[in-house]
């Protein structure tokens, strides 16, 4: 069975969709309308809502929401290191000419390493529209690993990492061949080498994270530092 590759983008339309049954999104664009100006974001971009595909907008906690389950980044284009392809420069001119205007403070979506080498898994631009709304502006590229948002599972909390490291180290003391140790053996023996297993793959993971600058999903997705 080969499984699917994940779109990003159809990721981020279900999980709008989660809030669109408790606000609708007419609502939701409601809102965006009448909020005082002050609230708003800087740059924001102005568009002619009648001429916008409101499939295409997308809050900031639905983009939020997303990076972390995957384990993306969510910065300035400026960030990008690589070039826009043409067909995303061309969404950006056929925008700007749709809706007279100069698009201003434009994010991608796309996994860490993207910020700093060449690659082609699965950006987004998006064009900020005030309020914590973007606009969709372009995807390209291929989508991400399907087992991406599982592999990434254990760096979205301590918990999460902790309970991978409990598993991991089980799993490892179940390998060692009963009596090694001890002509006895038994479940003292297997806790032990437990407790021994578990620490050392803790210490390994600790070591990992303060010497590389690791840090959980919610702490990164729109840094733009590397360690943090």
């Amino acid at each position: 069975m080969i499984l699917e590759r994940t779109n990003i983008e159809a990721r981020l339309q279900a999980e709008r969709q989660k809030s669109v049954q408790d606000t609708p999104l007419d609502a939701l664009l409601q809102e965006f309308r009448i909020a005082a100006p002050e609230a708003q974001q800087l740059p924001a971009n102005t568009f002619n809502f009648d001429l916008l595909d409101t499939g295409r907008i997308y809050h900031e906690r639905h983009i939020r929401q997303i990076c972390i389950d995957y384990r993306l980044r969510f910065l300035d284009l400026k960030y990008f290191k690589p070039a826009l392809p043409e067909e995303a420069q061309a969404a950006i001119s056929k925008l700007e000419n749709t809706h007279n205007t100069r698009l201003e403070g434009l994010k991608v979506m796309a996994p860490s390493r993207l910020f700093k080498l060449e690659d082609k898994d699965d950006p987004l631009l998006m064009a900020p529209m005030g309020n914590g709304y973007y606009y969709l502006v372009h995807k390209w590229g291929n989508d991400l690993h399907p087992l991406r948002k599982w592999l990434v599972w254990p760096f979205r909390n301590v918990i999460n990492l902790s309970l991978l490291v409990l598993l991991m180290s089980y799993l490892l003391t179940l390998l060692v061949p009963d009596g090694l140790f001890s002509k006895q053996g038994g479940m003292a023996e297997f806790w032990i080498i437990f407790f021994f297993m578990f620490k050392s793959l803790a210490a390994v993971v600790i070591f990992y994270g303060f010497a590389l600058g690791k840090n959980f999903n919610p702490a990164i997705w729109n840094s733009k530092y590397y360690n943090a």
